[in-house]
């Protein structure tokens, strides 16, 4: 328990110290919930890997969350998540971790310690939080599967990568053992091309950036279209009205509240 506080303290200092300057109420809002995020996680008994870069945890038999850190000049020390998908020895990744440092580490654990084959890896959208780590990924010769608006994006800003990516337009199957997850493109929101991944089985959602975790703000806004934001989550809700885990791109996972949640935020 007493490394337990002594991380919390360690990490709320991190937050504290990445900031300069008086905040404002929105970035406050969000770095508290990045606090609260880091809190949750350093106590919870689902946490299976941690170090000072990244954190796992299982949250079912086929469901991770991965969350690694992102420093950024408006919002300090951002907690950035991930989901892992696992089913007969195979895995699949949506999101790298922030950096190749970290990357190499989901790389490790998941064939190390998980015994699987990382068959694919998908950035749900174009930004550096998504994709900051696919070099690691095409190091190990793990297909990156993105969707073409995302590589359109990409290449706009002129992001190159050692190999080239694999496209797909607005939905994406993708086999792992004998069952299959889903990519799929709902409409704009955070981003012009974010798309959420879904494992059934266990009732699982990865939304993203798209998706907030309770009590959040608006966060970055820069390439958002917040008139869609709404209706792109309602389309999401109702296609999934029975989702159990919904895993958000910050924040703490949770339920069908985070749909509710992120569809009010925006109206």
């Amino acid at each position: 328990m007493v490394k337990y506080i002594l991380f919390i303290f360690a990490f709320g200092s991190l937050l504290l110290v990445a900031y300069n300057g008086v905040p404002n109420k929105q970035n406050w809002t969000d770095r508290k919930v990045v606090a609260q995020t880091g809190q949750v996680l350093l106590t919870d008994s689902s946490i299976v890997y941690k170090t000072d870069n990244l954190i796992v945890q299982r949250l079912s038999n086929h469901i991770y969350q991965h969350v690694s850190f992102l420093n950024t000049n408006d919002f300090g020390r951002v907690a950035c998540n991930g989901m892992l998908v696992v089913n007969e020895n195979e895995a699949i990744v949506f999101d790298t971790p922030t950096d190749e440092e970290c990357s190499l580490e989901l790389v490790n654990y998941v064939t190390e310690k998980l015994n699987c084959k990382i068959k694919v890896v998908v950035p749900t959208h174009f930004h550096g939080d998504c994709v900051g780590g696919l070099e690691i990924f095409n190091k190990h010769d793990i297909p990156v599967y993105a969707s073409k608006k995302t590589m359109e994006l990409l290449g706009d800003r002129g992001k190159e990568f050692s190999k080239p990516l694999n496209g797909f337009v607005d939905s994406l199957t993708l086999n792992i053992g004998s069952k299959k997850v889903y990519v799929a493109y709902f409409g704009e929101g955070h981003t012009k091309d974010n798309v959420i991944g879904y494992f059934p089985w266990d009732n699982a959602i990865f939304g993203g950036c798209l998706i907030k975790s309770v009590g959040a703000n608006k966060g970055n806004l820069e390439d958002a279209d917040v008139k869609a934001w709404s209706n792109t989550v309602e389309k999401i809700s109702q296609k999934y009205p029975d989702i159990k885990i919904v895993i958000p791109g910050h924040g703490n996972y949770g339920g069908t509240e985070l749909l509710e949640y992120t569809i009010k935020l925006f109206q």
